[in-house]
């Protein structure tokens, strides 16, 4: 059986490197020590760790600033805007440990303005469910979410401690349509302190209505710090031949 290979002095520096910006010990915006300074600690040229660091800025995880040095980029991930996604799968692209925690549970009668995210010709039951994803550390996502219990009268047994709402909704309920909402707000105080940013600062939001044959299932907003999130779509035109109104 032959051995394991000796990482090579470029490799070390790698996964170093990479295994401090994802256990989280060097935050975004972290600045990395500069070429000359990882020479000496590494005890080798400045071509080995250009080399090292070349490739960790093409796999974006740090971010080479002219004259400034190299810092820990901004994590982004992405979603297709008309696709239902999984926030633990987003994370995990990331190459960043996933955690779901639970802020409240409230179950209740329909207030007007649950009604109206909801699409509900009448005051119902309904669960409400606040938590936090994150990703490593920092919060990336505020899921706030209300649940229609004449659709889905299991949720009243569920406590949403263990696991998102969002992935139990998915194994329990087949949906027939979604509706989005996509809007870019400035965080006030509450928001600010759920997402652990500065007040003012831009996020983005995702608000989506699902519906059954039943009727109507839930109605989410979530809230992603505006650095922590980015949306892509994909879609075909609708003439076969690739003609459209535009580009």
């Amino acid at each position: 059986m032959r051995a394991p290979k000796t990482p090579t002095l470029h490799q070390q520096i790698i996964s170093d490197i990479e295994g401090c910006i994802l256990s989280g010990a060097w935050p975004p915006g972290h600045r990395i020590a500069n070429e000359m300074d990882l020479a000496q600690q590494y005890n080798c040229s400045r071509m080995t760790v250009n080399k090292a660091l070349s490739q960790l800025a093409k796999a974006n995880l740090i971010e080479r600033r002219k004259k400034s040095g190299s810092f820990v980029t901004q994590p982004q991930a992405q979603s297709a805007i008309l696709e239902i996604h999984d926030i633990k799968s987003e994370v995990q692209s990331l190459g960043l440990p996933y955690r779901y925690s639970r802020t409240s549970r409230v179950q209740r009668i329909s207030s007007p303005g649950d009604m109206k995210n909801l699409d509900l010709p009448d005051a119902a039951d309904i669960v409400e469910v606040v938590g936090k994803h994150y990703a490593g550390p920092r919060v990336f996502c505020l899921e706030e979410r209300l649940i229609n219990l004449a659709v889905v009268p299991e949720a009243k047994q569920e406590d949403f401690v263990a696991d998102a709402p969002g992935p139990w909704l998915t194994s329990h309920i087949p949906w027939t349509t979604a509706e989005h909402l996509i809007k870019s707000v400035g965080a006030d105080t509450w928001y600010s302190d759920a997402l652990a940013v500065t007040p003012g600062t831009s996020c983005l939001v995702i608000e989506r209505r699902t519906w059954s044959h039943n009727g109507p299932v839930t109605h989410v907003r979530l809230t992603y710090p505006g650095d922590r999130h980015a949306l892509v779509a994909r879609f075909t035109p609708t003439d076969p031949t690739g003609k459209s109104s535009g580009f």
